[in-house]
């Protein structure tokens, strides 16, 4: 099974989405193995966007992903990167497709409700930034004989 990083940002907290978006994703059958709601601060929002530093649109992410609280989620299935993906659509909600996250509930870039792994590199990675291995759950879900062959 692959793990995956998907975090609420804090325009879809404050709009009361972290459960349906969630619900989706369980729905589609990714488990659930991390969840934990935080205020990112300087330090953790630097590191985790590190890849962004020098890009006109780096100060505005800083506040924007500082500005609020986040819902961080480790997410469990095969091809949980992909799949997770997919569901959330493109980053810009004005071209993400219906029935994505960010299509249905996005209207601005910057503020896209959603961030996910965009690799299974970036997942490690993030899930680094984000959770301890002791916060990481393993457990048999009672589907999972109905979702996979």
């Amino acid at each position: 099974m692959d793990r995956t990083f998907a975090m609420v940002k804090p325009d879809g907290v404050q709009r009361g989405l972290v459960g349906d978006i969630l619900s989706r994703f369980e729905q589609r059958g990714l488990k659930v193995v991390g969840l934990k709601m935080l205020w990112i601060d300087e330090d953790l929002a630097s590191r985790h966007y590190a890849e962004h530093v020098g890009k006109g649109f780096y100060q505005k992410l800083m506040e924007y992903i500082t500005s609020g609280p986040v819902v961080a989620a480790v997410l469990e299935g095969k091809n949980a990167v992909q799949i997770a993906r997919d569901m959330m659509g493109k980053t810009n909600p004005m071209e993400a497709g219906p029935g994505t996250i960010r299509g249905d509930y996005g209207l601005e870039i910057g503020r896209n409700v959603i961030h996910g792994s965009d690799s299974p590199a970036s997942a490690e990675r993030e899930i680094g930034l984000f959770f301890k291995p002791e916060e990481l759950q393993d457990y048999e879900k009672i589907d999972a004989i109905w979702l996979y062959e």
